[in-house]
């Protein structure tokens, strides 16, 4: 089985900090990892509020995506991670000015969570390849 999985690395998003891939190709699909708000050229959060690190996140994401060959405009599914439920409308106010198209990738959100370094929020995605066999 394994030989039908790829991983999908870029220095344009933050490198891994488990053991996992930033993202993996299998069936047709790209399953990226959850992404924190950390810039990949400081390694630190981009900002001490949720908005900023949701930004930085997106922006990772779609980083990744393209190095898969796919695009953030593929993404069918995402879950959005809140150390604070009450962050939500800062963040689902950048996550709208990414998500643009006439039909919105399926999401959960919710909050409670603790979050690695100290983040406000984490994103994964599921999107679909541009490359199905």
């Amino acid at each position: 089985m394994s030989d039908k999985l790829e991983e999908v690395a870029t220095a344009y998003a933050p490198a891994a900090l488990g053991a996992y891939s930033q993202a993996v190709k299998a069936n047709g699909f790209v399953f990226v990892s959850g992404q924190l708000g950390i810039d990949p050229a400081t390694g630190e959060l981009a900002g001490p509020t949720a908005g900023e690190q949701a930004a930085q996140a997106l922006k990772n994401i779609k980083n990744i995506l393209d190095a898969s060959g796919s695009a953030i405009e593929n993404i069918a599914r995402a879950t959005i991670y809140l150390k604070n439920v009450d962050d939500f409308k800062e963040v689902d106010a950048e996550y709208a000015k990414v998500f643009i198209g006439s039909v919105k990738p399926a999401r959960v959100a919710f909050g409670g969570n603790d979050i690695p370094k100290g983040a406000l929020v984490e994103i994964d995605a599921i999107a679909v390849s541009n490359d199905v066999d």
